[in-house]
């Protein structure tokens, strides 16, 4: 008698009948995060640690790629939005370009210490407010980075506002930092991360802003010939990182693994700050090793600043629109509390 041959499709229908599909907890995820953060950056090293905490959480359920040193914030941003990526991990200046009503925590002299950024960004009145604002834009909050407070770095020395006047610097897609610049009689020009090392070489911006931090990572301090190089700590604008996820995707997945992506321990964020603050001393006096001239203004020079960028947070909140009014008021009472 002929034994009955088993052919191979028919032997996985079979054994998918009898076995049932495979449970919906054994299924695998991909969270593909993009970042223009450096490799080897305190934010690279922060967004490891999530890397880990997420796919031991979730069991290797998610599974997390970072995609690290992109050069386009808004595109990386934007597809995040659409769901084409299911993480963004940058500036709030970088989504502030999608997400119009963030640009209000990065205005001129919002917070003025580190102490002050912390206790109004981990309010939860204020939290509650980004989570909806960005739930419009179809993004979920994850967590908070950083990238510091800004300053301006410069071929030419700046010691008053009217030493900015004409000159031509470098500037992020947001409404923030452009106000700022013209407050200041500054020409912004917005230029995304891979083609300012370029314009700062080449003579087509004289300057940018940032944090000593990113100015060394991304090696932009390089971008002037010796004896042009100058630093002035105005420290005008804080300028938080975010982690988002795509809500495209994020509505797609389990319960139990939502839970895990919203709560994200906070000593992550508090971690990944300290990283960042206890480097700058160090980065300074790099700069200085590197030929740059660091002035700290005194406080009457620094209040020259701060007389011409008077009602810029207001401004930038009222062309962001009524939400975004809502975020700087609230930012203010977290303060005052």
């Amino acid at each position: 008698m002929r034994k009955p041959i088993v052919c191979a499709a028919t032997f996985v229908a079979l054994s998918f009948l009898i076995a049932g599909p495979a449970p919906a907890s054994a299924q695998e995820y991909v969270l593909e995060m993009g970042s223009v953060v450096p490799t080897g950056s305190p934010w690279a090293l922060q967004l490891k640690r999530l890397k880990k905490y997420i796919e031991e959480e979730t069991g290797g359920r998610v599974k997390v790629k970072l995609r690290l040193g992109g050069s386009n914030e808004r595109s990386l941003a934007r597809r995040t939005q659409m769901g084409s990526k299911q993480g963004f991990a940058g500036s709030v200046g970088g989504l502030s370009s999608i997400v119009r009503e963030v640009n209000v925590l990065e205005a001129p002299y919002l917070f003025d210490t580190v102490e002050d950024a912390d206790k109004a960004l981990d309010d939860p009145a204020v939290l509650k407010q980004v989570r909806a604002i960005l739930a419009k834009q179809k993004l979920v909050f994850a967590l908070w980075g950083e990238n510091g407070f800004r300053s301006y770095f410069s071929r030419r020395p700046i010691r008053t506002p009217d030493d900015m006047k004409g000159i031509r610097f470098r500037s992020q897609e947001a409404v923030a930092h452009i106000e700022t610049y013209k407050a200041l009689g500054a020409s912004p020009v917005t230029i995304d991360v891979a083609n300012t090392m370029t314009s700062l070489q080449t003579g087509v911006v004289d300057g940018f802003d940032n944090t000593p931090l990113f100015a060394m990572a991304t090696t932009w301090y390089q971008g002037f010939d010796d004896g042009e190089r100058n630093l002035l700590s105005t420290r005008h604008s804080y300028q938080p990182g975010i982690v988002v996820y795509s809500k495209k995707w994020f509505d797609t997945l389990p319960p139990d693994i939502q839970k895990v992506l919203l709560s994200i321990p906070y000593d992550l964020t508090t971690w990944g700050r300290e990283q960042v603050r206890k480097m700058e001393p160090v980065l300074l006096k790099n700069l200085i090793r590197y030929g740059y001239e660091i002035h700290d203004p005194s406080p009457a020079e620094l209040q020259k600043f701060k007389d011409k960028e008077k009602g810029v947070p207001e401004k930038i909140a009222k062309q962001v629109g009524p939400a975004g009014e809502k975020l700087l008021k609230a930012v203010r009472a977290a303060l005052a509390k």
